[in-house]
């Protein structure tokens, strides 16, 4: 009878006119997965024989087809919305119950916990108070407001260049003379003069001595003999070394000699003439308490620095010295003693605290990459580690679902990692509604896995993959759907005329 057909197509129709309105209607539904209508045929019971003379009795709806292709990835620019590229599902838990989402639109509760618009806490791996992720399960995902703790200071990382042309520190010159009976050598006021102050040779030691009244020889005690000499005359200058001469007034006598040694000028923190550079830097104690730390570069000969280090309230004291070679290179460097440092271009030294935190506080300068080269004194890079407490101001998460915590105190830290589950056969889920499907017998078991591994697509944070539904295309469906249920009313109508025929026979 051509009722069972009509009516089963008018119900086809009507079905198929039900998914393409629900998926109208969830054009611009977050993560939503369009379906499509399929059917299959019916026949009545017939025996083997009889099967070239089978007459169809209608057509049914044999499923609703998800169709999981991807949608458009939109930004949002809203630190917990999270966008799926590729295959898997968000795992939710519901009082312990998992269910699966795209729908990555996420928001937090009042303890913390990330959850969807309906309270479901969003499951990943949990990572430890040093930020470690420990992948051995799942737990709902928290943002923990409590402050980072705070890390000491213990290594204070400094590449600088130390002017070579900087002058050493040096006072004037000592004058000891010793003279012979009947000498008029002028001393004092013998006068030691320096044209080149970042001349090594004004660090070296020097006797001058008269073998007679008109001729001179000038030793350098540092480098030895041989010396060089001249012809004597009151009121020239005698040139001692690059850039450093005396002058003498009066006669001397034979056997006469004077000394000239250089003055060290003492390192005053307060007075920037007692050193040739300082740089400063923050150190965090125990506590998380700051202090500043000065360093001091005092050149104390051609290719030698003295270097000071102590808090700025305090008093810096002498730490060792840095030697570079002709070339400006760090060869090495010596503590206090002159010892070669036991760690190569490290100064180790201490600093005393106040607030209750461990002290002293052990620091070690490192000055490895410091170069001496012609130029202006200055820091190229200068990096302490350790770093004071830190209170939570934002988070992000990265395409391998880290939830990345940063800090006031400009540190960032692993909060936890959100997980993907992928399956078998995606259509063997259960629409639960409200974005949330449910793992069957059908789907296969969920195969949890962190984004980009296997075959888990990735994360894109501060986005939202919007619904796959193409708008045209369910509109050309509509019409076609609007058809077919015409269609097979026609068939029922048709029926009917030829049922009043029989009954006016």
């Amino acid at each position: 009878m051509g009722y069972q057909q009509g009516l089963s197509g008018l119900s086809a129709a009507s079905s198929d006119l039900d998914v393409i309105g629900n998926n109208i209607a969830n054009a611009n539904t977050v993560g939503f997965k369009s379906g499509a209508a399929q059917f299959a045929d019916m026949y009545a019971s017939s025996v083997a024989t009889a099967v070239g003379n089978q007459v169809g009795i209608g057509t049914q709806l044999s499923e609703v087809q998800q169709q999981f292709s991807q949608g458009t990835i939109t930004s949002t620019n809203q630190a917990l919305d999270v966008a799926i590229n590729g295959n898997g599902f968000f795992q939710l838990s519901d009082n312990g119950s998992m269910v699966y989402s795209r729908n990555g639109v996420f928001q937090l509760d009042k303890n913390g916990n990330i959850t969807n618009a309906q309270g479901l806490q969003l499951m990943g791996y949990a990572a430890n108070s040093s930020g470690v992720i420990n992948t051995a399960q799942t737990v709902p995902i928290s943002v923990p407001t409590t402050n980072i703790a705070p890390q000491a200071t213990t290594t204070i990382a400094a590449g600088l260049n130390l002017n070579a042309q900087d002058p050493l520190m040096l006072g004037t010159p000592t004058v000891a003379p010793t003279l012979m009976a009947g000498s008029s050598l002028n001393t004092p006021p013998a006068v030691v003069t320096i044209t080149n102050t970042a001349s090594g040779t004004n660090n070296d030691n020097y006797t001058i001595t008269f073998p007679t009244p008109s001729t001179y020889s000038v030793i350098d005690s540092t480098v030895g003999p041989p010396g060089t000499g001249g012809t004597y005359s009151p009121g020239t200058a005698i040139q001692l070394g690059n850039g450093q001469t005396i002058t003498f007034n009066g006669t001397p006598a034979a056997g006469d000699s004077v000394k000239v040694a250089p003055t060290k000028v003492a390192f005053n923190q307060n007075s920037s003439s007692t050193y040739n550079y300082s740089t400063s830097t923050t150190v965090y104690d125990t506590l998380g308490g700051s202090q500043t730390v000065n360093m001091y570069f005092a050149k104390a000969s051609a290719g030698t620095w003295n270097v000071y280090a102590g808090t700025s309230t305090g008093t810096a004291s002498l730490v060792g010295q840095a030697n570079f070679n002709s070339s400006g290179t760090l060869l090495g460097t010596t503590d206090t003693n002159g010892v070669a440092t036991a760690t190569p271009f490290a100064f180790n030294f201490s600093i005393p605290n106040t607030d209750g935190s461990s002290t002293p506080q052990a620091l070690t300068l490192n000055i490895a990459g410091t170069t001496q080269y012609g130029g202006s004194d200055g820091v190229n890079s200068l990096q302490p580690n350790g770093y004071a407490a830190g209170t939570l101001t934002s988070f992000t998460i990265g395409a391998d679902g880290t939830v990345t915590g940063n800090y006031s105190n400009q540190q960032t830290a692993a909060l936890g990692q959100i997980v993907l589950a992928n399956f078998s056969n995606q259509n063997g889920l259960v629409d639960l509604g409200n974005n949330e499907f449910q793992q069957t017998s059908a789907s296969g078991v969920a195969q949890i896995s962190a984004p980009g591994s296997t075959n888990h697509g990735v994360l894109q944070g501060g986005a939202v993959e919007d619904s796959n539904v193409d708008l045209t295309s369910e509109l050309v469906n509509l019409i076609t759907a609007q058809r077919n249920y015409q269609a097979n009313a026609q068939t029922i109508k048709t029926q009917q005329t030829v049922d009043q025929t029989l009954i006016n026979l």
